[in-house]
C-alpha cells in the first residue's frame, strides 16, 4: 500500500485514513473551516470513527467559488495537451495506490475490499478517457449558403462548475465529473457527500500531485450542504452544475439552476426493471441479476429493483437466485471473504426493511432474509422475494439494499407497461436468446440504458443517463465533454473571387 505524504495531520488511528488531507482545499491550499467546524465520518461497518474532517460553512464555500472563477480564465487559457497530461498523470497515480484508496473506500462506505478496488479502477479509467477526449475537442468550418461569410464554430469551457457527488461510488462519481471538466477547461466547486468525503479529499490530493494548477478544483466538505450549494448557484458566478444523486434534491437544484439559467447534468433515481424472458437461459439471467443486484449491495441507481420473470422460468429463476444470494458471505468489507457489506446508515436500513414488511404483508414470500440480523454494524441480509405484489411499496420506491422482488410475468406487452409504469428511467435489463425479442424489448423500454443479457452496463466508453426523472444529460463516452463545453459562432465576411 502506498498513500501519499501530506502536512495535514489527521487524528485517526487508522493508517489509511491517517494520510489524507482532512481541511477544505481552497486555491489550492488546505485550511480549517471558519470557526474550526468540524464532523466525524464514520465506518457503517462497526461504528468507528474514521476522521474529523473540515465542516465548511457559507464563507468557506464563498472563498472556494471565488478561488474558481480567478482561476477560470487562466486555466482555460491552456492547450488541450497540458490537461491531457495531467489527466494521464492522474490516472497514473490512482492506479498505483489502488489498494490504498480501495481501503479507504471501504473504511468510510462499507463496500468489499475486491469491490472497491474494482471502483478504483472504473473511476480512474475516467481519468484516461477524458485524458484523451481531451485533445478532440472540435468545431467546425463551412460558409452560409449564400456564400457570402464564413461559418466557424468553436467550442470553449461552460466555465466554473459545481460539482456534487454521492456517497455510494466517492470515487468513481468524482472522477466522472471532475475529468470531462478538467478536459474541458472548466475550473470546480467539488462538494463530496458528508459520509464519504475521504475518498474525495484523497483524488484531489493526487490530481495536485498531478499538476493540477491552485484554484481549478477546490473541495469543501460540509453538513450544511443547502446553504452552501444555494448560495453557489444563486451567485450568478458558477456556469453549470453536475449533480448525481435522489430525485428529490435534483428538482431542487433545477429551480434554482433556473433563476441564474445554468446549465445542468443530473443523475437522479432509478427503479430498474430486469425482464426475463421464457427463452432467456436461465444461468445467464441469474449470473445478470447477481451482478444488477448486488453491486454495491444494491446501493446503486443502476440496481435491478423489479424482477419481472415469465411464469413459466420464475419458479426456477427464484430459487436459484435464492440459493445464490444466500450463499454470500455478510461481514466487514476488510474482512478476507466477504461479499456483501454493511449499508451506509441506520436509516437506509431502516427504509429497506419497512419495504420489505410491506411486501410480505402483501402476500409476498421471503425465499431467504428479509429480517435484521443481530450486532452492530448496519448489514442487511441478502433477500429474495417471491410472488411480490404489484401493489407493494417495492415497485414504486428505490429500495437501495440487497432486495430482489420477483413478479411473475404472462404477456410482454403486459410487462413493457409495467416496467414504464414509473417516473424514472434510467436503466432496464433484458434477457432473451432472440436477437428480435432483445432490439424489440430495449426499444420500447422508456430507459437511457439497457443491458441484454447482462447486468453490468456502466462503462467510461459509454454515454451513462437516464430520461424521465432519472436526470439530465450523460456522462462518459464522446458525449461526456459535451456537457462541459459551449458553442461559439464566428460570422466572418467572405471574399468572393470573380
Amino acid at each position: 500500500m502506498t498513500a501519499p505524504t501530506t502536512t495535514v495531520e489527521s487524528t485517526s488511528s487508522r493508517p489509511a485514513v491517517a494520510s489524507i488531507p482532512t481541511g477544505l482545499l481552497i486555491d489550492g491550499q488546505w485550511r480549517d473551516a471558519v470557526g474550526g467546524r468540524v464532523f466525524d465520518v464514520e465506518n457503517p461497518a462497526t461504528g468507528e470513527v474514521l476522521a474529523a474532517v473540515a465542516d465548511a460553512d457559507p464563507a468557506d464555500g464563498d472563498a472556494a467559488l471565488a478561488a474558481a472563477v480567478r482561476a477560470q480564465a487562466s486555466w482555460a487559457g491552456t492547450s488541450p495537451r497540458y490537461r491531457s497530461e495531467i489527466l494521464r498523470r492522474a490516472y497514473d497515480l490512482v492506479m498505483s495506490r489502488q489498494d490504498w484508496l480501495a481501503e479507504v473506500m471501504t473504511l468510510e462506505m462499507g463496500k468489499p475490499l475486491a469491490e472497491a478496488k474494482g471502483e478504483v479502477a472504473y473511476a480512474a479509467e475516467f481519468l484516461r478517457w477524458f485524458s484523451e477526449e481531451a485533445v478532440r475537442i472540435s468545431g467546425d468550418h463551412t460558409t452560409t449558403g449564400d456564400g457570402a461569410n464564413r461559418i466557424i464554430v468553436t467550442r470553449g469551457p461552460v466555465g466554473p462548475c459545481v460539482l456534487i457527488t454521492p456517497w455510494n461510488f466517492p470515487l468513481a462519481m468524482g472522477t466522472r465529473k471532475i475529468a470531462p471538466a478538467v478536459a474541458a477547461g472548466c475550473t470546480m466547486v467539488l462538494k463530496p457527500a458528508p459520509q464519504t468525503p475521504l475518498s474525495s479529499l484523497a483524488l484531489a490530493g493526487i490530481l495536485q500531485e498531478a499538476g493540477l494548477p491552485d484554484g481549478v478544483l477546490n473541495v469543501v466538505n460540509t453538513t450544511d450542504a443547502a446553504t452552501v450549494v444555494e448560495r453557489w448557484m444563486s451567485s450568478g458566478k458558477a456556469r453549470k452544475v453536475s449533480f448525481t444523486g435522489s430525485t428529490g434534491v435534483g428538482k431542487l437544484l433545477l429551480r434554482r439552476a433556473a433563476d441564474t439559467v445554468m446549465r445542468s447534468s443530473m443523475e437522479l433515481g432509478g427503479n430498474a426493471p430486469f425482464i426475463v424472458c421464457a427463452d432467456a437461459d436461465v444461468d445467464v439471467a441469474v449470473d445478470g441479476a447477481m451482478a444488477a443486484k448486488m453491486r454495491n449491495m444494491g446501493e446503486a441507481c443502476t440496481a435491478a429493483n423489479r424482477m419481472y420473470v415469465h411464469r413459466d422460468v420464475a419458479a426456477t429463476f427464484s430459487e436459484r437466485l435464492a440459493a445464490r444470494m444466500a450463499a454470500l458471505t455478510v461481514g466487514n468489507g476488510l474482512d478476507d471473504g466477504t461479499e456483501v457489506g454493511p449499508l451506509i446508515d441506520s436509516a437506509g436500513r431502516a427504509k429497506v426493511q419497512r419495504l420489505v414488511d410491506d411486501a410480505l404483508a402483501r402476500g409476498a414470500t421471503a425465499l431467504t432474509g428479509g429480517r435484521l440480523p443481530e450486532g452492530p454494524g448496519y448489514f442487511y441480509p441478502p433477500t429474495v422475494l417471491a410472488d411480490v405484489s404489484a401493489d407493494s411499496d417495492l415497485m414504486t420506491t428505490e429500495v437501495f439494499g440487497p432486495v430482489a422482488p420477483v413478479i411473475p410475468f404472462d404477456d410482454e406487452d403486459d410487462v413493457v407497461d409495467r416496467a414504464n409504469d414509473t417516473d424514472w428511467g434510467l436503466v432496464g435489463y433484458v434477457f432473451t436468446q432472440d436477437v428480435d425479442r432483445a432490439f424489440d424489448l430495449s426499444e420500447r423500454l422508456e430507459v437511457g440504458m439497457v443491458g441484454v443479457n447482462t447486468g453490468v452496463v456502466s462503462n467510461p466508453a459509454a454515454p451513462f443517463g437516464g430520461v424521465k426523472q432519472s436526470g439530465l444529460g450523460r456522462e462518459g463516452g464522446k458525449v461526456g465533454i459535451d456537457e462541459f463545453l459551449e458553442y461559439k459562432y464566428l460570422a466572418v465576411p467572405r471574399r468572393r473571387g470573380r
